[in-house]
């Protein structure tokens, strides 16, 4: 299994996890888990996915993640979840 982290931040507007959870399903990546929270009309969601399905590389998942925000005007950050897990332990 390869799982990865999706951080996504930004001013709250319509679609937005509709938007991120299409491109995902397109790209045979499954959503494990999620959490979303609005705060003051900013939101903010976190997803623990599952890449090992799909055929586009990870690289170029990421890029169109990072593409894909900026078109819906959010920040989408995707990591692998080894690296997530060391950065975030202290």
């Amino acid at each position: 299994m390869s799982k990865a982290i999706v951080t996504v931040v930004g001013k709250d507007t319509v679609g937005i996890i509709a938007k991120v959870c299409t491109y995902l399903a397109e790209n045979q990546v499954n959503v494990e888990d999620i959490s979303q929270t609005i705060v003051q009309d900013y939101f903010n969601m976190m997803m623990i996915i599952d890449t090992s399905r799909s055929e586009k590389p990870y690289a170029e998942m990421v890029t169109d993640l990072d593409e894909l925000g900026d078109a819906i005007g959010v920040r989408i950050r995707c990591q692998r979840e080894d690296i997530f897990t060391r950065m975030h332990r202290i």
